[in-house]
């Protein structure tokens, strides 16, 4: 019996093993569904839940040895990846893009099964210095790139960070933070509907770094218009200190209560010294340890509870944003501990691994964590391979043989 403590140990082994794992059946048969005595082995590939970072450097790195230890890295542990669509870098002069850039970047990660995220379509820190200084007009481009973007990207971006920080445009004083300021959540719920109008199939997101009342009140107005998000994005910068665990489990459920998945789209947690724009940013003694310490128990629980999709850290690599050491890898891109424990849960702890005859139906039952599997079938001396996906509304699968 599990402790009934949220944080307790057992409380969350268990919710991960009711959350994150089903009971699946592989089914062996020929090519007229008769089945087939076999034996089959199934290894777990890649979680359905995603573990992703931004992906900022990808392809950037002049000394390859550096881009091959960025890739390797990367792909070694993560399903899941951010590209940097910031207006003011993508489009410094009108119709002078770094499309070619992000497509490419877009493409390596599709080849690997890494599924992609846009971020960020409208927000009012990075905006380009040519925009007219008109709320109206520069609504009409917000909204045009919206949709540009938003279809040219379609079937190798499909997930956008829609909309990203409402609730301190009022802060800065820009032709966009103009435009948002006067307009509110009607700004929010006009990128969204332009989004979804661009492409019906997109996975859309409102995304805030105020995780409170006023976050509470955004998505409470954009539910009852029936605005199309279909996930809220909590950020989660941590270089001032670790929050503490209970208070990350209490916005999980105060926040799932909305019915949306829940995405930790910036998580950082630095191993050097506490603080915020320290430069340069001072070591710590211990730090790395520190880190890698809250970063497991972090991840455990957020694997745990049933509302959380996604995880996305910020950055892989230490010196990034703020010059902070808040990354899984130094700056040489050696694998700090906290990479190491997330790889071994990620690829070893929460991973399946069986193999067993079928029984007179041709099935192999098993229990398994979500996600894909790829499995090879051998029968009357023939092997086949396959990948499969398994997990919930997809319990079982067939394979077909001859």
């Amino acid at each position: 019996m599990a402790s009934s403590e949220p944080l307790h140990p057992e409380a969350v082994e268990e919710r991960i093993e009711r959350h994150r794992k089903g009971d699946f059946t592989l089914r062996a048969t020929d090519r007229a569904g008769r089945p087939l005595s076999a034996t089959i082995e199934a290894r777990h590939e890649r979680h359905a839940f995603l573990f992703g970072c931004n992906c900022f450097p990808l392809l950037g790195y002049e000394d390859p040895a550096l881009e091959t230890a960025y890739e390797e890295r990367f792909a070694g542990l993560l399903n899941y990846a951010t590209l940097g669509f910031y207006w003011g870098t993508y489009e410094p002069a009108p119709g002078e893009t770094r499309e070619e850039r992000l497509r490419a970047q877009a493409e390596w990660l599709k080849q690997r099964g890494i599924q992609r995220k846009g971020h960020p379509l409208v927000w009012h820190e990075v905006v380009p210095k040519w925009l007219p200084d008109d709320p109206d007009a520069v609504r009409g481009l917000a909204i045009r790139r919206v949709m540009d973007l938003v279809a040219r990207f379609r079937g190798l971006v499909d997930w956008w960070d829609v909309f990203n920080e409402l609730q301190a445009a009022g802060n800065f004083d820009n032709p966009v933070s103009g435009w948002v300021t006067r307009a509110g959540v009607d700004a929010v719920e006009e990128a969204l509907r332009a989004a979804r109008e661009a492409n019906p199939d997109a996975f859309l997101l409102y995304n805030d770094y105020q995780i409170g009342d006023g976050l509470a009140a955004i998505v409470e107005e954009l539910l009852r218009r029936g605005a199309p998000v279909d996930a809220l994005g909590l950020q989660s910068h941590m270089h001032q200190g670790e929050t503490p665990l209970q208070e990350i489990w209490d916005r999980c459920e105060r926040f799932s209560q909305y019915g949306l998945p829940l995405h930790f789209t910036e998580l950082t947690v630095v191993s050097g010294k506490h603080g915020w724009m320290l430069q340069p940013w001072p070591e710590e003694e211990g730090g790395e340890e520190r880190q890698a310490d809250y970063v497991e128990s972090l991840y455990r629980l957020l694997f745990s509870h049933p509302a959380v999709q996604a995880v996305t850290w910020w950055d892989l690599q230490d010196g990034a944003w703020m010059g902070a050491p808040g990354g899984l890898l130094r700056r040489d891109l050696t694998p700090k501990p906290a990479y190491e424990r997330l790889r071994r849960l990620v690829r070893e702890e929460w991973a399946t691994e069986v193999r067993g005859r079928t029984d007179p139906l041709g099935a192999l039952r098993f229990r398994g964590f979500h996600g894909s599997y790829r499995v090879r079938v051998e029968a009357d001396g023939v092997a086949s391979e396959f990948r499969v996906e398994l997990g919930p509304g997809r319990p079982e699968a067939t394979l077909a043989i001859g």
